[in-house]
């Protein structure tokens, strides 16, 4: 791949790089490039949990690519937001846990990305806007759905309406990040806690993000369902019974993903 960089460490954790330094500007073979290797990760078994951090220490991603889109027609435009939220949906639909590991920018589509992950932990330079008022557009993947479900529609709304940057320090007041450090730490703190997550049951781990997942958007009769049936899928595994046995053993448990 041309856009991005990925390596798989011996503690199943995949880590992904967006690879068009110094800003990683997000381009339609970006956006093509992460839902082939999304679709590759979401099958690869020895994968159980995804960091996914932009090349350099500028940017995460500072934004669709402007030069592409000033190009182009309604119709153009119209498939290359279709192919961007595929690319959204791959992330945020995988099965595994995702980390958002921010450094720098994170700005229109680089935000919209962090916000496809489970988990952002950022840099203390780190900068995030959805800026797209400015220009006389509104966010095309996902950035008007997904950032008030995770800090709510006032917060939302402010960020969105006056289309300003926040730093790193407003970001976590805002529940936008789970954690900020520093630049030299962010790949240590993000290494750990996919290594922590990846040691977890993976059948377990699928089922709690499919409940939390999809029960944001539904009733909560029908999320109390869907709890109950990801409940039984867990409690069928191999991995329960290796839970609950090394929990009366006192040791820890050897989960295989079964």
């Amino acid at each position: 791949m041309e856009t991005l960089d990925y390596n798989l460490d011996e503690n199943h954790v995949a880590t992904v790089y967006l690879n068009r330094p110094p800003y990683n500007p997000m381009n339609t073979q970006l956006y093509q490039e992460i839902s082939v290797l999304f679709e590759e990760l979401e099958k690869n078994p020895l994968v159980r949990a995804i960091i996914i951090t932009g090349k350099g220490d500028r940017a995460f991603a500072a934004g669709a690519d402007l030069k592409e889109m000033m190009n182009l027609n309604g119709a153009e435009m119209l498939e290359m937001s279709r192919i961007s939220r595929l690319a959204y949906d791959k992330v945020d639909g995988i099965s595994k846990p995702v980390i958002a590991a921010v450094n720098g920018l994170a700005i229109g589509g680089g935000c919209e990305l962090a916000l496809a992950c489970d988990f952002r932990i950022c840099s203390s330079n780190t900068k995030f806007g959805l800026p797209e008022v400015n220009l006389g557009i509104i966010p095309g993947g996902g950035g008007t759905q997904r950032l008030p479900r995770l800090i709510g529609p006032s917060k939302a709304k402010e960020l969105l309406f006056f289309g300003e940057m926040v730093d790193a320090e407003k970001a976590v007041e805002f529940g936008l990040v789970n954690k900020s450090v520093e630049l030299d730490q962010l790949i240590s703190e993000a290494t750990r806690w996919a290594r922590e997550l990846a040691e977890k049951p993976s059948i377990a781990m699928q089922m709690l993000k499919k409940s939390v997942n999809q029960g944001g958007s539904i009733d909560l009769q029908s999320g109390l369902d869907l709890e109950a049936a990801c409940f039984g899928n867990a409690f069928a595994s191999e991995d329960r019974k290796e839970g609950m046995k090394s929990f009366i053993d006192k040791r820890k448990p050897e989960f295989t993903g079964r």
